[in-house]
């Protein structure tokens, strides 16, 4: 049972990603053929390896951003060739230089790690396996630059017939990350555990990165609508999510705030109240029913984004309802902190997923909390 569980798990997995498997097998492939039919490189190993790499950094990336990759790694293996040429194959200085001049030129360029350890991997394989060559020419950087571009414009027309798919992915993404978070602060609190409680902090002050990818991810989705046919509908999905964002990064900095206060809870001595887990597994829900709004509104799919929206809406709501209960005379600091933190954040994430204008979401929550109205 279990083998047969695992094989259904992968053939899902693959089911979902099989546009990166095929697209990185038909971009590896054309160029090795480009490298050997247009340049005549017997062994172009750096064409179809270079697309690979390539290919892994410029999905959903900026073109700006794309490019640079494409130069690092082509300017790596050029750097590599020039030494190798210089002091020769295979010896200790040799390896040294090239992987030293390798890795600050990924660094330089801003490649992450993975990308890093790759272009190492590239340039050692230059060093110690790969014969080297007599020519002026540099095959091999040509080889390079061939599969750099040859992933360039894959990764490009991808975008272009689903511009806005890896904003909507990394959407989906970001908004799991901060309903998994909550539910470990949840976890925390429930167990008095101060311990998972830092460990859940740390994961919340990780969370810009999170915001940071979403506007970036915003300017490369606006980048791929230039290849886009039906640009002015995208478009106008694109403005209205990235007029949210702000929303998006005050709900990130109140979740930190949040745990923040949770880590202090379970240190005191006083019991936690049994309800607050519940509350904030509720905002937990809501913010996973807002990541699907905004999915399915960058989809087009508006009926499905109002229907996700309103189940954000009657979440959040409850939440607040739960943890205003909880809240009474003579309580600690810490709780009215978790208290005013899920009310807020309630507030940005209603206000982010545009339920009703900002009065109206302010008076719902209020009340939902049991304040007077304005």
């Amino acid at each position: 049972m279990v083998r047969w569980g695992w094989l259904r798990e992968a053939a899902g997995r693959v089911r979902q990603g099989w546009v990166p498997v095929v697209e990185g097998t038909v971009a590896a492939t054309v160029a090795w053929v480009l490298a050997t039919r247009l340049v005549g490189h017997p062994e172009p190993f750096f064409a179809p390896a270079a697309a690979l790499i390539v290919l892994g950094q410029a999905r959903g990336q900026r073109m700006r951003r794309a490019v640079e990759v494409v130069l690092g790694v082509a300017a790596g293996v050029l750097v590599a060739d020039v030494v190798v040429q210089a002091l020769g194959p295979g010896t200790s200085w040799t390896v040294f230089t090239v992987i030293l001049l390798t890795i600050v030129l990924a660094v330089a360029i801003g490649a992450s790690s993975v990308s890093v350890v790759q272009a190492a991997v590239s340039a050692l394989y230059l060093v110690v396996v790969s014969p080297s060559t007599e020519s002026l020419v540099p095959f091999r950087f040509v080889d390079a630059l061939i599969g750099g571009v040859v992933a360039l414009v894959a990764s490009q027309l991808v975008d272009a017939r689903h511009p806005l798919a890896p904003l909507v992915a990394e959407f989906r993404q970001t908004f799991e990350e901060l309903a998994g978070l909550l539910r470990e602060v949840a976890d925390t609190l429930d167990e008095r555990d101060p311990t998972a409680a830092l460990a859940a902090l740390d994961r919340a002050r990780g969370m810009d990165a999170a915001v940071e990818r979403l506007r970036a991810g915003v300017l490369a989705a606006g980048e791929a609508l230039t290849l886009h046919v039906r640009r002015r509908r995208h478009l106008g999905r694109l403005r209205s999510v990235d007029a949210s964002i702000g929303q998006i990064d005050y709900a990130v900095r109140n979740v930190r705030v949040l745990a923040r206060a949770g880590v202090t809870l379970t240190r005191l001595p006083t019991p936690v109240p049994p309800g607050l887990g519940v509350a904030i597994r509720l905002l937990a829900d809501a913010m996973h029913a807002a990541g699907e709004a905004f999915a399915a509104d960058l989809d087009g799919r508006d009926a499905l984004a109002d229907e996700h929206a309103a189940r954000a809406e009657t979440a959040a709501l409850e939440a607040v309802r739960g943890a205003g209960r909880l809240f009474t005379a003579g309580q600690t600091l810490p709780l009215a902190m978790i208290v005013g933190s899920v009310r807020a954040t309630a507030i940005d994430l209603l206000r982010g997923v545009g339920v009703d204008d900002d009065a109206a979401v302010l008076g719902r929550v209020d009340e939902a909390l049991g304040l007077p109205a304005l």
